[in-house]
């Protein structure tokens, strides 16, 4: 490689490096090399191979370099631009990775529609296949077809495609009724600090099953004779807690109570697909699901998972910050009622069109045009709350709106440990946001956005939000290593550029 290029994939391995929070010890521990070699890379005085780049690659959770691979490792944008026309809101992520995951409940032939084309969907494929699933596109790539075989072969499993993502937790209430014992490699996904998976343990611990971890794997024992005697109570009311306790509930014979659930809207739709294998489920949208499951399932099902509301808090903030009148389609309102009460608050000018059903029969949706809007800041401070309150996955967009509004905003996100310091990379694009604590955020705005090259956050919200903070901001920005996007977003560059925007996708190499 010649000198150049050494430099460059110098800066970009400490780049990653530094966002991971990594020192370069500790990335040298991780390679089982030096910190003097690491020190060495990082400037480009030392000749790296493939092998090496691959190694740093998987350590750090971060796409280095990316040979052979069609998709976008970068993004150039040119900000400053109006946005104008109609996009749809693609299916949700979360709920089509769920869907997957539920697959394994049936013996039948799965068909699931217009399933979002992303990273996480194809990290739990690659899973999926490992283990002797049949996947695969059907209907020129719109829809997916899936297969599982006679016995799973959980021995072959994809290591490194699951420890890419954290939907592999939910792998274990269908298993539990599958085999009497299996392992797992431990979750992963976006870096975001400490989330305990001990949530999910004790819900499932009232199945039969125990679960040890040592050396990357969970390994689980199921005892078939325990079953639950008494409503099972949730610890958190977490959304994939919520799902793994209804696919452990899904093929028990008998009725679990589960309280304390989340009602929100990937639990929903894992709800109605269930309902679709023979299961019936009571409470719906509520925090107390009844699920009366069945020993076996071996049904051909034909399901079409919802829109994503949190795509479609991304597109509408896309049009406020840009200052744009843009009519964002198949809105799942009912998951964004209070956004946009609070939007309302702050001077949003907007309309919406009829409720109309999606296409499992069940979710609202609207379309809705924004209107250029001069917006105030909030009186109160915005923070999550579990649905009907304010999304999790949202609120990192109120960051980058309230730098668009005049005064002081206060975002307080306490669901996660370093979310809120990825959102202060807004500050290189000219924001003005002041880190209180790690869950506490100071927006003052508004902000006279300035163009800037910057390495994508390693969480999916900030990174989207950083994307929007260059949208706004004139002149060309570089976003560097954008593989965090294209894991929640499918081809969301593309379709932003179909409205107006100029965002070009390139590599270094």
């Amino acid at each position: 490689m010649t000198d150049d290029y050494l430099a460059r994939i110098g800066q970009l391995i400490r780049d990653a490096r530094q966002h991971r929070g990594w020192t370069q010890v500790k990335l040298a521990e991780a390679l089982g090399t030096s910190q003097s070699a690491v020190n060495r890379i990082e400037r480009g005085n030392q000749n790296i191979s493939l092998e090496m780049i691959a190694r740093i690659s998987e350590a750090l959770d971060s796409e280095i370099v990316s040979l052979g691979y069609s998709g976008p490792m970068h993004l150039r944008v040119v900000g400053g631009r109006r946005l104008s026309g109609s996009i749809d809101v693609k299916t949700s992520k979360n709920a089509c990775v769920a869907l997957l995951c539920a697959s394994l409940l049936n013996s039948g032939r799965t068909v699931l529609r217009r399933v979002a084309r992303i990273e996480e969907v194809f990290r739990i494929l690659e899973v999926l296949s490992s283990i002797g699933v049949r996947a695969r596109w059907i209907n020129d790539g719109a829809d997916l077809e899936i297969v599982p075989p006679a016995e799973l072969d959980l021995d072959a499993i994809d290591a490194d495609a699951a420890r890419r993502t954290r939907s592999i937790i939910m792998f274990l209430g269908p298993l539990l009724h599958r085999m009497d014992q299996f392992r797992i490699p431990y979750a992963g996904g976006c870096d975001l600090g400490t989330r305990t998976v001990q949530p999910h343990m004790i819900a499932l611990r009232r199945f039969g099953l125990d679960i040890t971890a040592t050396e990357g794997l969970y390994h689980a024992v199921v005892e078939k004779a325990v079953t639950p005697e008494r409503p099972i109570v949730l610890t958190e009311r977490g959304d994939t807690v919520t799902e793994n306790a209804l696919l452990a509930a899904a093929r028990h014979d008998g009725v679990t109570v589960i309280r304390n659930a989340s009602s929100n809207y990937m639990v929903q739709d894992l709800c109605f697909f269930m309902e679709e294998l023979g299961v019936k489920v009571e409470g719906i949208g509520t925090t107390t699901l009844t699920v009366h499951g069945v020993p076996e399932i071996d049904v051909d099902v034909d399901y079409s998972p919802s829109e994503d509301p949190v795509e479609a808090m991304s597109l509408l903030a896309a049009a406020v910050v840009t200052g744009s009148e843009l009519t964002v389609c198949r809105v799942p309102v009912e998951f964004l009622e209070i956004e946009l009460a609070v939007l309302e608050e702050m001077g949003l000018q907007a309309e919406r069109s009829p409720e109309y059903a999606a296409d499992n029969g069940r979710t609202r949706l609207t379309d809705l045009t924004v209107h250029p809007s001069k917006l105030e800041a909030p009186a109160d401070k915005i923070h999550p709350m579990p649905f009907p309150g304010i999304n999790i996955d949202n609120v990192p967009f109120f960051a980058v709106i309230a730098a668009a509004a005049e005064g002081q905003t206060l975002i307080h996100d306490w669901v996660y440990d370093n979310r809120a310091i990825y959102l202060t990379d807004l500050n290189r694009l000219g924001g003005r946001l002041q880190l209180l604590d790690p869950h506490r955020v100071l927006v003052e705005g508004p902000t006279r956005w300035r163009a800037a090259e910057m390495m994508c956050p390693p969480a999916l919200r900030p990174a989207v939000v950083v994307l929007l903070g260059m949208l706004a901001a004139e002149g060309t920005s570089v976003l560097r290593n954008v593989y965090v996007i294209n894991r929640g977003y499918e081809d969301l560059a593309e379709r932003l550029n179909e409205v107006g925007a100029q965002i070009e996708t390139f590599r270094d190499i």
